[in-house]
């Protein structure tokens, strides 16, 4: 029996050794690093990446909040899930309790690979996985525009999760089989690779309207067929045109005014997400458009 145990132990060792490894978080390497620095960040175009990529949607303390010189990005919105409950972070420039501290590299590993500066795994409750097909330029433009806001002093508040949950090394094995930089839909024209960008790494759409499966991973056989709210609410939609039948002008009108062809208004998430989308020049909502248009039908499961 104590020949067993010890056996029981070198095994239970070493598949905690491999899993351990596993999960170990990512850095950029040198090559990415340097392709990050060559770029020269602009403003103005992160403004229009902020706008597109929604952080204000979650970051703003009360939806989208504005100062005197932009959106103040102090966090603390609840997010629940089955998991627990996410609380959103300052991302403000504020260098003690937002990211003014941070360098364009931290940045891009959290944006493109969920890394904390402290080389700690971020929750996928920040949509990394998204991000992670960002172009390098487009981040370094939103870094710069996120250092153009004003600063607040809100502290962060830890996020309110049970075992295993509360484990964020596990989060590394869980980006070994989901976080990937690979394209979902097709994009045979410039308008639908534009689109595509919008929607599946700046929007990430998905995030919501795409079911997961039991590991929280996005169910891409089913994608933007509609998914189940996470804290319990109204399911989101599906998008596809075998629910969706919106005219590509119907559906840009309502990314620009929050209004359905049914005159209805979008509430909730979506009317705050409208809020940037709003902000994009009229050839990117038809991009978004088309890409809908043409996604794949997905019928009710």
């Amino acid at each position: 029996m104590r020949r067993i145990f010890r056996y029981v132990l070198i095994v239970l060792g070493f598949c905690g050794a491999v899993a351990w490894w596993l999960s170990a978080p990512e850095d950029l390497g040198p090559a990415r690093t340097a392709l990050i620095r060559s770029n020269v960040p602009d403003v103005a175009r992160g403004e229009a990446v902020f706008h597109a990529a929604g952080c204000a949607a979650c970051h703003a303390a009360d939806g989208w909040v504005e100062g005197e010189q932009g959106p103040v990005l102090a966090g603390g919105q609840r997010l629940e899930t089955a998991h627990g409950v996410f609380v959103t972070p300052n991302i403000s420039p504020d260098p003690t309790h937002g990211i003014g501290a941070w360098g364009i590299e931290e940045f891009a590993t959290a944006m493109l690979l969920g890394v904390s500066p402290e080389g700690q795994h971020y929750y996928p409750a920040f949509p990394y996985t998204a991000y992670a097909k960002m172009r390098f330029q487009d981040i370094a433009h939103l870094w710069a525009y996120l250092q153009s806001l004003p600063a607040s002093d809100r502290p962060n508040v830890p996020h309110e999760l049970a075992l295993p949950y509360a484990v964020r090394r596990g989060v590394g094995l869980w980006k070994r089989r989901y976080l990937s930089d690979d394209w979902v839909a097709a994009a045979p024209s410039q308008t639908l690779a534009r689109g595509r960008y919008l929607v599946e790494a700046l929007g990430h759409c998905a995030e919501c309207h795409t079911p997961r499966d039991r590991f929280g991973g996005l169910n891409t056989a089913r994608w933007m067929a509609g998914a189940p709210h996470p804290a319990g609410g109204e399911r989101r939609p599906n998008i596809t045109p075998a629910a969706l039948d919106w005219s590509a002008a119907e559906i840009a009108y309502f990314l620009e005014t929050g209004f359905t062809p049914d005159q209805e208004r979008a509430r909730g998430a979506m009317a705050r997400v409208v809020e940037g989308l709003a902000e994009l020049t009229a050839e990117d909502r038809a991009a978004i458009a088309a890409y809908v248009r043409g996604l794949a039908p997905i019928g009710p499961k």
